[in-house]
């Protein structure tokens, strides 16, 4: 499933790339501070040729813009940058990514229904799946609360890519 490439092209050595897409409604609270907590650990651990990262909406509403700025800083409290544009999802990303995580149950369904064949069902996941510690069935969408909204989906996501990092590397080490 992961795609692979030449690092370099006089070796025969090859490296598996991962790409993932983490999803939310309008791309633009969860799922971009899913991305930067993504890369934040996937660059801690120097596996940056290995794993690739992205985030879309279920909706274009916010197509165009920045991050929410109040979720930009509380992750930037933590040391995150959020500098991803909002983008709607779109049908070819499913054969470009070889992960779909979506932050609710909502958001896995309107994926699952895109999905109409059922042909990349085995690419879509919810978030909360990958939590080591949480016990909870969804990244709940922080808009329209407070400062404490913003917290909680931080540390959900800190937990829940924690746990996406280790099941992806295991995955690239099959391979």
């Amino acid at each position: 499933m992961p795609h692979t490439y030449s690092s370099d092209h006089k070796s025969e050595s090859k490296k598996v790339l991962t790409k993932i897409l983490f999803i939310c409604m309008g791309n633009i609270c969860r799922s971009p501070c899913a991305e930067a907590v993504m890369q934040s650990l996937v660059k801690q651990q120097g596996m940056e040729k290995e794993i690739d990262c992205d985030s879309a909406g279920t909706i274009d509403y916010h197509r165009g813009n920045p991050a929410d700025s109040r979720m930009q800083k509380h992750a930037s409290f933590r040391g995150y940058e959020l500098n991803s544009i909002s983008r709607p999802f779109e049908n070819s990303d499913f054969e470009l990514f070889d992960w779909i995580i979506t932050m609710d149950e909502d958001n896995y369904q309107q994926i699952k229904w895109l999905d109409q064949n059922n042909n990349y069902s085995g690419k879509i996941r919810r978030m909360t799946d990958f939590c080591k510690t949480a016990r909870v069935q969804e990244v709940p969408d922080p808009y329209y609360g407070g400062n404490q909204g913003f917290e909680n989906v931080l540390d959900l996501l800190e937990d829940a890519c924690k746990g996406l990092l280790e099941f992806v590397s295991s995955k690239n080490h099959e391979s």
